[in-house]
């Protein structure tokens, strides 16, 4: 690998650079005693690459796959040149970099400070792409905190906000729906530990919130016929009818409709609307309506 020294960079790269080597020099200085140590300033300046150079090593690091090298080179690039143009550019490869590395937290870290250093750069949506995914990779089991679900949607949501029409938009949607199921898929798990507890109350209120919040994910044929059984349960026979009712309009050969219907039977009743009933209201919202 060659060294330049700070003669080989000319223009306003110059008067960067040599602005930057001032403050790290003086920094040093500041630090050693004036009269047992003495600064050799051309070896150090000397160890400074230029930034295309460090940017085009730090790609082609990238693209053999040597990802590690690759993240080096563009931290090399800010560190040594953070007023540059190439420092902007490596700032959003180091993101990327760490995103295809596992390292999550850092590719957040240096795509938010992208983001916010340049909201109106055209990398920005990229940016803010890597941080949804980052959170969205990191989504654990629906048994566990749902935390990372939910900064995934809200990173995912602020990229539509923000950045509308980018070409990320499509794929962003995608993975807020499969976010938004696991939001779901969490709630219903809850509202089951709860029936099976016989702590009807609890599992009214998870249920209730797949069928307010959650409409369009899957979950919402289940939802309502937990609902439907937790309310026959509870012995609120009208709520559970419409439960059922408003399962069957949507989804009529669903098998937790059979299940809900044969369960009303039991009992000497059918599915039947109360149209004063939230479960009626919020039954035109449901995705199978």
């Amino acid at each position: 690998m060659s060294m330049v020294s700070i003669r080989n960079v000319t223009g306003k790269g110059q008067i960067v650079l040599r602005a930057a080597l001032l403050a790290a020099c003086a920094a040093v200085i500041a630090s050693c005693s004036s009269t047992d140590e003495s600064i050799d300033l051309q070896s150090y300046v000397d160890t400074i690459e230029p930034a295309d150079a460090l940017y085009n090593q730090g790609l082609a690091n990238l693209n053999s796959g040597r990802l590690k090298e690759a993240a080096k080179k563009f931290e090399a690039v800010d560190r040594q040149h953070p007023y540059s143009e190439f420092a902007r550019k490596a700032n959003v490869m180091a993101a990327f970099t760490s995103y295809k590395l596992g390292n999550y937290d850092q590719a957040v870290q240096a795509a938010r400070r992208f983001v916010n250093l340049y909201p109106t750069d055209e990398d920005a949506p990229y940016a803010q792409y890597i941080i949804g995914l980052s959170y969205f990779n990191q989504m654990p089991e629906v048994t566990r905190d749902q935390r990372d679900t939910r900064l995934a949607i809200q990173n995912f949501n602020e990229l539509l906000e923000r950045y509308p029409g980018s070409i990320y938009e499509d794929d962003a949607q995608a993975k807020i729906r499969a976010a938004r199921d696991q939001l779901a898929g969490k709630e219903m798990q809850v509202g089951r530990y709860y029936l099976e507890r016989r702590e009807y109350p609890g599992a009214i209120n998870r249920f209730r919130a797949v069928v307010e919040e959650y409409s369009n994910t899957r979950h919402v044929e289940e939802a309502l016929a937990r609902l439907a059984e937790t309310y026959y349960a509870m012995g609120l026979v009208s709520e559970a009818q419409t439960a059922a009712a408003v399962l069957g309009h949507n989804f009529p050969d669903s098998q937790w409709y059979a299940d809900s219907y044969a369960l009303l039977q039991t009992g000497g009743l059918e599915p039947r609307e109360n149209t004063g009933s939230w479960i009626s209201r919020v039954g035109s919202k449901i995705i199978g309506g």
